[in-house]
């Protein structure tokens, strides 16, 4: 099943032409690797595919399942884009739960066990401001898996973890692949690529290139 479809996307930034023309198609239940040299417009094709800036030219389709009326953010699509704005005075269970109210689709215990899972005590009081960068890029990774979401767009969010935290989220999105859900992410540390990825995409000169699909 088609989630996810580029259709001759064009796109400019900040007055830098970073996709000419380009296409792409995203499978349910497939682990997606975006790779490029810096500013070659990862974080702006992530962008775009949820809705918070438009191509210039082409179209994003997102499979009808994963729309709702009124809002171009895709249905059941768990983000990590430049890390959320986190409130620095309050913990971080507290900066979760006023996230998820929101939407309102998920419990306080259902965030304290995601917190958990993550590698995050739910129970401390420590500010967010106190947190550490690798604390910071768990809490952003538990709100992005939070609500169960059926698809996962991470950026960097490797970022700041240590040895053990690097190991425990590979296996997290190695089972959510097992459960049939599609991830799509980017990493400067080519062997979470080469361990999580059935396809490699890379940007080179405007375009898209396929470089590795282990399932065919």
């Amino acid at each position: 099943m088609k989630i996810i479809e580029l259709s001759n996307v064009s796109k400019a930034f900040k007055g830098q032409l970073l996709f000419n023309d380009v296409n792409l198609t995203i499978e349910k239940g497939r682990i997606y690797g975006l790779v490029g040299p810096n500013g070659s417009g990862k974080s702006v094709l992530f962008k775009m595919i949820c809705g918070f800036i438009k191509p210039d030219q082409g179209q994003i389709i997102i499979h009808s399942d994963y729309r709702r009326k009124g809002t171009d953010f895709p249905h059941q699509f768990g983000v990590i884009i430049d890390r959320p704005g986190y409130i620095g005075n309050i913990s971080g269970f507290e900066n979760l739960k006023r996230w998820a109210s929101i939407l309102n689709l998920v419990k306080d215990e259902q965030i304290k066990d995601t917190m958990r899972l993550v590698g995050l005590n739910p129970d401390t009081p420590q500010k967010v401001r106190n947190y550490s960068l690798g604390m910071k890029q768990k809490l952003a990774f538990a709100q992005a898996i939070m609500e169960d979401q059926e698809v996962l767009i991470l950026d960097e969010s490797f970022n700041a973890l240590d040895a053990d935290s690097v190991i425990n989220t590979r296996k997290l999105l190695l089972s959510y692949k097992q459960e049939g859900k599609t991830i799509l992410l980017t990493s400067h540390n080519r062997e979470d690529i080469d361990i999580l990825c059935d396809d490699v995409i890379q940007i080179t000169n405007q375009r898209l290139e396929r470089l590795v699909n282990v399932g065919d």
